[in-house]
C-alpha cells in the first residue's frame, strides 16, 4: 500500500502553543490509517529569542507517546544526522509544520537530505509568511518551502502567497480542523461560571489567546465602549468581556485604552499562559468568541470555539470568512471598523442568535473533522 509509513515533524506536548495540539491532534488522527512516526525538537528556539518558558508539562492530553525529540534547530550537524535517520526509515512520506521563517535553514538543510534519496515531503502551511512580517522573511520562506512536493494550506488567501514563492506549486487547501480535545469535563455554562464566580446571567464575550498587535484587541475595546454609549442605557444589561491570554509585556495600552474609555466595569483581564486544562472553562462559560482582527491567515482559536459549539464574530480578513458562515454559525464584520463590530455583538445578543448560531456549527462538524484534514494528506 503506498503511503503505508509517514513522518510527521513539528512541535508536539509538552511543547506550548496551538501549532503543538494541532500536531498532536494529527498524529492521533494519521495513526488510525498509517504507520506515523514523531520527531519534534530537543530544541525549538534560542532562548534569545523566546525568553519565556517553551513547554507546559501540566497537562499531557495531548501527548504524543513515543515522540522522538531529536531537532537542534539551530545546529546543523544535528540537523544532518536527523535526515539521516529519518532516511534510513524509509518513509512514504514526510509532513513538515510550517509557521515561521527561523525554521527555514534547518528544513532547507533537512529536505534537501530528503530529496536526494527521493522522499516526497508535504509541508502543512499554518501560514505562507508571518503575521509579523519583517526584512527577508520572503527569501527565507522562499528557501525552505521550495524544496517540497507539495503544500497543505488552510486559507484560499494563502495560495497567491504560495505562488509568489513557487509558481507551479502543487496544493491543496483545507480548512483548519476543530479543536474538540480541550471538552476534557464537557463542562456545561453554569458550572464554568460557577468555577469563575461569573452570574449566569451575564452575557460574556471572550478575548482569547496571545494578545498582539494584529488581533486587534483595541478595536473590541472600542466596541466596547461604544455599546455603552450608544446601545445600553442600563449598564447591567451590558455585556462583559473577558480578555483571557499572555499579553507578552503590551499590557499598559491596552489597560490606559480601558481607564481612558472608562469601561472598567465591563472587561474582565486574564493575564498570562492559559494551561490546557484551564482552557474549558472559558469557553464554555462564553456566549460568543470574538476575533477582532486586523489581519489574519486562519486562526486555531475559530476552532477552538467550534469545539466548544461556541459562535462567533470575526473580521473578514484572511481566511476567517472561509470558516465563518455569515449569520449560520456567527457573523463577518469590517476590519478596523469599531462600530459596526459594536453593531454585531448589539445584534447577536439582542436577536438571541446563539441557538440558531450553534446548531450551524453542528450541522457543519464533517467539514471540520480531523478525517478531512487526512483525507487531503493522502
Amino acid at each position: 500500500m503506498p503511503n503505508d509509513k509517514w513522518v510527521l515533524i513539528g512541535p508536539v506536548y509538552p511543547y506550548k502553543g496551538g501549532i503543538s495540539h494541532y500536531t498532536g491532534l494529527l498524529y492521533r488522527a494519521l495513526s488510525k490509517h498509517k504507520e506515523v512516526e514523531m520527531i519534534s525538537y530537543k530544541m525549538q528556539y534560542p532562548k534569545f529569542l523566546f525568553k519565556k518558558e517553551q513547554r507546559d508539562y501540566a497537562n499531557d492530553t495531548f501527548k504524543v507517546k513515543d515522540t522522538r525529540f531529536l531537532i537542534n534547530t539551530a545546529n546543523p550537524f544535528n540537523i544532518l544526522k536527523v535526515a539521516k535517520g529519518i532516511v534510513k526509515m524509509k518513509p512514504d512520506k514526510v509532513i513538515i509544520q510550517w509557521w515561521h521563517p527561523y525554521f527555514a535553514p534547518c528544513y532547507r538543510i533537512m529536505i534537501s537530505r530528503l530529496k536526494r534519496a527521493g522522499i516526497p515531503v508535504t509541508y502543512i502551511c499554518h501560514n505562507v509568511f508571518p503575521h509579523e512580517r519583517f526584512p527577508l522573511d520572503k527569501q527565507l520562506t522562499a528557501m525552505a518551502l521550495k524544496k517540497a512536493d507539495n503544500y497543505i494550506l488552510h486559507a484560499n488567501g494563502e495560495v497567491k502567497d504560495l505562488l509568489s514563492i513557487k509558481k507551479d506549486a502543487d496544493y491543496k487547501v483545507q480548512v483548519h480542523p476543530t479543536y474538540s480535545a480541550f471538552n476534557f469535563e464537557n463542562m456545561d455554562s453554569d458550572t464554568a461560571r460557577n468555577r469563575l464566580g461569573i452570574d449566569k446571567t451575564i452575557k460574556l464575550m471572550l478575548f482569547f489567546g496571545f494578545v498582539r498587535e494584529y488581533k486587534g484587541l483595541k478595536h473590541l475595546l472600542n466596541a466596547v465602549s461604544i455599546l455603552k454609549e450608544r446601545y445600553y442605557e442600563d449598564a447591567e444589561e451590558m455585556p462583559v468581556l473577558y480578555v483571557v491570554g499572555d499579553f507578552d509585556g503590551n499590557k499598559d495600552e491596552y489597560l490606559a485604552i480601558i481607564e481612558n474609555k472608562s469601561i472598567g466595569n465591563m472587561v474582565r483581564i486574564i493575564d498570562g499562559y492559559v494551561p490546557d486544562k484551564e482552557v474549558e472553562k472559558y469557553f464554555s462559560a462564553a456566549d460568543l468568541v470574538v476575533l477582532p482582527y486586523e489581519s489574519a491567515t486562519q486562526s486555531g482559536i475559530v476552532q477552538i470555539a467550534y469545539g466548544f459549539k461556541k459562535p462567533v464574530i470575526v473580521t473578514d480578513v484572511g481566511g476567517l470568512p472561509e470558516v465563518v458562515e455569515d449569520d449560520v454559525t456567527g457573523m463577518i464584520v469590517k476590519a478596523f471598523d469599531d462600530e459596526a463590530l459594536a453593531g454585531a455583538i448589539y445584534k447577536y445578543f439582542k436577536e438571541d442568535k446563539k441557538a440558531s448560531y450553534t446548531g450551524g456549527i453542528k450541522e457543519r462538524e464533517y467539514r471540520f473533522s480531523w478525517d478531512r484534514m487526512v483525507e487531503a494528506l493522502s
